[in-house]
């Protein structure tokens, strides 16, 4: 299966790959891409590096800059996603959000243990059953969507953030 649909493509990179994606439309340097997006210049050069060594961006021109080579790049036009290019990226990013945010739990437990208060958290769990593959995209969207309006319905200036995360995988072999 090919994907060239952007929004199919958009809900499987990880938000900082699709923006930096979008910004390379245009050609651009990390330097450029990581002030744009007021990024680590390294953090932002390690996620175009990924794209370009999964050919969603090319080379477009090398020139010297303060004694060193500054790398200029553009998302590849044109270009269809192979889905196991995008599962690839899928699958990175569901496991570095699990692991952030496993750690970012366990680091604010403890804090609110050392203080003797109580960590509100929630979880929300289910299982989904597919028919087919493209159903997964469409739920994805509109999971996001129904999350963006609870969100907006929510969300107060004021208020205590609180991280939202909804990861998706198949279940395990003993499973359908």
């Amino acid at each position: 299966m090919i994907l060239s649909n952007e929004t199919v493509l958009g809900v499987e990179l990880s938000p900082l790959r699709r923006s930096l994606l979008e910004l390379l439309k245009s050609p651009a340097s990390a330097t450029q891409l990581a002030a744009a997006l007021q990024l680590p210049r390294q953090r932002v050069n390690y996620h175009v590096r990924a794209l370009e060594q999964a050919g969603l961006v090319e080379l477009v021109e090398q020139r010297q800059r303060r004694g060193c080579v500054e790398r200029v790049l553009r998302a590849r036009p044109g270009r269809e996603i192979a889905a196991d290019v995008q599962d690839q990226f899928a699958a990175t990013h569901l496991v570095s959000v699990a692991q952030d945010t496993a750690r970012e739990v366990e680091r604010m437990s403890g804090a609110a243990a050392d203080t003797g208060k109580r960590l509100l958290t929630f979880t929300v769990e289910t299982t989904v059953r597919f028919g087919e593959p493209g159903a997964v995209h469409e739920f994805t969207s509109d999971l996001a969507e129904a999350v963006r309006q609870l969100a907006l319905r929510y969300d107060t200036e004021s208020g205590r953030p609180y991280r939202v995360v909804a990861l998706g995988h198949p279940g395990g072999s003993d499973e359908r």
